[in-house]
């Protein structure tokens, strides 16, 4: 059976998102040609591709029309500096917490927040609220008590993380299951080159995730992890990994039904997903790949 990861509403989306997406004093003829591309690109899309994958040829093309792409540089930084800042209080928290794993999770869980590719902005005061009342977000009990079983007998751990700023919620969570789990190795994937807000190798270095455990980058420019675009390494480590732990929902999009022991972890940013799987937007989410309808 063919899957199918793209949709009329994740078209509608990128369509939406990326033709407004034109520097100003544009001449015109340059704005139709780049919205004459953006249409092509999203048109020539196959059915089995998802969004992540189908944005690198819409940012190629503004790059080449315009000269220049969106520079999240400087947004990493910040929102990577800030978590930083509050890192230091959430860490005493989860260690003064009767289920410590559980904070810690909820923690990682909540920083899939810093996201400025599915989401027009992210408002530092919201963060911040939904962290400090971590301990009522909902979870799927029986879900996490799974995670927490395959932990356990686990030996190889690869976490593949998602955006800046949760990076730093990623680290408080890997530290908390290398306490409660000692014997299980632990790898982090990052993106391999710059794409969006998400975390590569210069962001995990910025908040010292790679002082915790050994961090690899993918090898692509995707806001996602596309299995048959992986460099054969990286591949190879997924593979033989026991667990899974992959954040956010493009890293969702690109992987789901690969049949992999994945758990995926991500807030509902979008309204496809709330309606999706039938909750209010912002809702975390916990979900298996071997055990998704």
């Amino acid at each position: 059976m063919e899957i199918k990861r793209l949709n009329s509403e994740c078209v509608s989306c990128l369509v939406n998102k990326y033709l407004k997406k034109i520097p100003e004093n544009t001449e015109e003829s340059q704005k139709l040609k780049y919205m004459q591309r953006v249409l092509n690109i999203v048109a020539e899309a196959k059915v089995w591709q998802s969004a992540p994958e189908i944005v690198p040829k819409i940012t190629a093309a503004q790059k080449e029309i315009f000269g220049v792409s969106e520079d999240f540089t400087e947004i990493k930084k910040y929102f990577n500096s800030l978590m930083l800042g509050l890192e230091p209080q959430l860490e005493n928290n989860i260690l003064n917490s009767t289920e410590p794993l559980k904070l810690a999770f909820l923690y990682a869980m909540l920083g899939n927040y810093i996201d400025f590719g599915a989401m027009l902005s992210v408002d530092e005061n919201k963060l911040k609220e939904l962290l400090k009342n971590a301990e009522e977000l909902t979870v799927d009990d029986n879900e996490f008590g799974l995670l927490k079983d395959d932990l356990k007998k686990s030996k190889k751990l690869i976490y593949i993380t998602d955006n800046c700023g949760e990076v730093v919620l990623d680290k408080l969570f890997i530290k908390a299951i290398l306490k409660e789990y000692p014997n299980i190795s632990v790898e982090a994937i990052v993106r391999g080159e710059d794409v969006l807000n998400d975390a590569t190798l210069t962001d995990a270095k910025q908040v010292f995730l790679d002082k915790l455990v050994t961090v690899t980058g993918n090898g692509t420019n995707i806001a996602g992890t596309c299995l048959s675009k992986l460099p054969a390494d990286i591949k190879t480590k997924i593979d033989n990994a026991d667990i899974i732990i992959s954040k956010g929902q493009a890293n969702f999009e690109t992987l789901r039904y690969c049949g992999k022991n994945i758990y995926y972890i991500f807030m509902c940013k979008c309204q496809m997903f709330a309606d999706r799987f039938g909750v209010p937007k912002l809702s975390g989410m916990l979900l298996n790949d071997l055990r998704m309808k």
